[in-house]
């Protein structure tokens, strides 16, 4: 080559036989290639220099930091839910951890009221579906069935974020008695209307909003339904009825006295359930007037079709 100096074959397989060269001193003894050198006087190369220790051939030494790999603290970090991900493997932890202890029988761990969808959603940051918010409640509820007396702290704080604030299983019905007037009070509702009836021992007497039983309503089958768990119970001749009604029309004031007039006799001898149960007394109607929508005549009734 022009300007270089010649190097035979023999030379170059001497320079790689030596033991123990390393790179840049093989780099030395090849004149026409020390212009490749790392050299620090470059100030434009891609990375830095490359350190191959010393001329004694001891690696060069490496501090643990710059060696060691950053490892995230979550085991999530790089998933699509880190704060969702975070908690199921939290709970599975913890459901893997304690799975031998004695649990309750099927059906009788502490009911416990848990947080919805979308009172979840409320506290989340990210965009949860229902079926991985399904897989939370599925480890909460086999948690809960931890017996009580050995429920583990770490496990009841777990718990915690994912209840309701307000339980509605722990509310406890106020019992209805009769007050020092020997009255009950019985509220009933159908449709729109609402009924509210007092019920006394007494002749049989009825009034609805100050007027006769016949006067408040004028057919017969209203009538029947406003006193039916009286004659159903055979205790017409024992008590009177002050109601009032408001709301709606004769029928479902009627339906919704039949269920304030049940009520109210419940107080007096609660014995009478089964007998107002079968006479249909005690259940509240829940059926209601479907709405109109528009493009229709009525709930579901169209227009009636013209050809031309």
């Amino acid at each position: 080559m022009k300007g270089r100096e010649p190097i035979s074959i023999l030379s170059h397989a001497s320079c790689l036989a030596q033991r123990p060269l390393l790179p840049r001193q093989c780099l030395q003894q090849l004149p026409h290639l020390r212009s490749i050198s790392t050299s620090s006087q470059r100030l434009a190369i891609a990375a830095p220099e490359i350190q191959f220790g010393d001329n004694s051939g001891t690696p060069p030494k490496i501090g643990v930091l710059q060696r060691a790999r950053i490892v995230p603290a979550s085991p999530s970090y790089f998933t699509a839910k880190p704060d969702f991900t975070d908690s199921l493997l939290q709970l599975q932890a913890l459901l893997r951890k304690y799975e031998a202890l004695p649990v309750l029988p099927p059906g009788q761990a502490p009911r416990i009221a848990w947080k919805t969808y979308a009172q979840y959603l409320l506290t989340s940051t990210e965009p949860v579906r229902v079926a991985r918010y399904s897989r939370i409640l599925k480890v909460l509820q086999r948690l809960n069935y931890i017996h009580p007396t050995l429920m583990p702290s770490e496990v009841a704080s777990a718990m915690q974020p994912y209840k309701r604030s307000v339980n509605p299983h722990d509310t406890v019905r106020q019992p209805r008695v009769v007050d020092e007037f020997g009255r009950a009070r019985g509220v009933g509702r159908r449709k729109t209307s609402a009924a509210i009836a007092w019920l006394v021992e007494g002749d049989g007497q009825v009034l609805v909003n100050g007027k006769s039983l016949s006067q408040a309503f004028g057919r017969i089958h209203d009538r029947e339904s406003a006193i039916w768990p009286l004659k159903a119970t055979e205790r017409v001749e024992r008590y009177n009825v002050w109601a009032l009604v408001k709301g709606g029309g004769t029928t479902g004031q009627a339906e919704a006295l039949t269920l304030a007039v049940a009520n109210g006799l419940l107080v007096h001898e609660p014995e009478l359930k089964p007998t107002l149960r079968r006479a249909g007394c005690v259940t509240r109607d829940a059926r209601v007037v479907e709405r109109k929508k528009h493009g229709k005549v009525k709930a579901r009734k169209m227009p009636a079709w013209v050809k031309r």
